[in-house]
């Protein structure tokens, strides 16, 4: 009798355990009610290495799935003759190992069929045949999937619609509307809010004067981004300057004369 008890107690607890799992995966594979997409992962996106800093970073939502035939295809790569390929290979699969252990991503090796076909192929097939997309850096995947009417995301067009807007050498009209923390400078603000530290304008501070400046350098802080510039205005005046003296010397020699 005791026997049958603690077997049924036995029964009961691997059903519950087995209902609880389900129900956390069930959890774990929707957002907000809704059904997380699918993401396949191709060997660019690993060897270039980005995706580890987004999904660190928390923005790494869906349900991103490395299949297997992506790291058979590192693991010979890692393995061939060539010594750079061999070094992305190898950083690719650390990447891999690394991004199964981010709490905040769910991501995980798929254990898709052995097929003879491409990587590429078979990445297309598997969007197709789970509704997902493609994650890669391959310029021609994007294209070929598009062709397959299969959706296709891009690291590299995130860091593209992240970039500033301004780049140093580039040259814009700005008012000064405060000085700076250090002496002779003095703040702008760009249209989306990005700070300017402009040396020598801390006298433009306030005067509602557009001055002109070109952007020097750039820094991206956790707080933020901030450019800083110079005035393309103050070396005109210099020459100026420098011409009336010339004239003036000219002048005095033509008197002695």
């Amino acid at each position: 009798m005791d026997l049958f008890i603690i077997i049924l107690l036995f029964i009961i607890l691997a059903e519950t355990t087995a209902i609880a799992v389900k129900e956390f995966s069930s959890k774990n594979a929707r957002i907000g009610g809704v059904e997380r997409r699918k993401v396949f992962v191709d060997t660019s996106t690993l060897m270039d290495g980005r995706i580890l800093s987004v999904a660190k970073a928390g923005f790494l939502g869906d349900n991103v799935l490395i299949p297997r035939s992506v790291i058979r295809e590192l693991q010979l790569l890692a393995d061939g003759s060539d010594a750079e390929k061999r070094a992305r290979a190898r950083f690719g699969m650390d990447v891999a190992n690394e991004l199964e252990r981010i709490e905040l991503s769910h991501v995980e090796i798929y254990a898709d069929e052995d097929s003879r076909v491409k990587v590429d192929e078979r990445l297309i097939e598997l969007a197709k045949e789970h509704h997902g997309i493609i994650l890669t850096n391959d310029f021609n995947l994007t294209k070929v999937a598009a062709t397959e009417k299969v959706d296709a995301i891009n690291i590299n067009d995130l860091a593209q619609g992240l970039r500033s807007e301004y780049l140093p050498g580039d040259k814009l009209h700005v008012k000064i509307i405060s000085a700076g923390s250090n002496a002779h400078q003095g703040v702008a603000y760009l249209p989306d809010g990005t700070m300017v530290v402009v040396d020598n304008a801390e006298r433009y501070a306030g005067k509602n004067q557009s001055i002109e400046i070109e952007f020097v350098r750039y820094l991206q802080t956790n707080a933020g981004k901030m450019m800083f510039a110079k005035i393309t205005e103050a070396q005109p005046a210099k020459k100026r300057k420098q011409s009336k003296k010339h004239s003036l010397g000219r002048r005095s020699k033509t008197t002695k004369k």
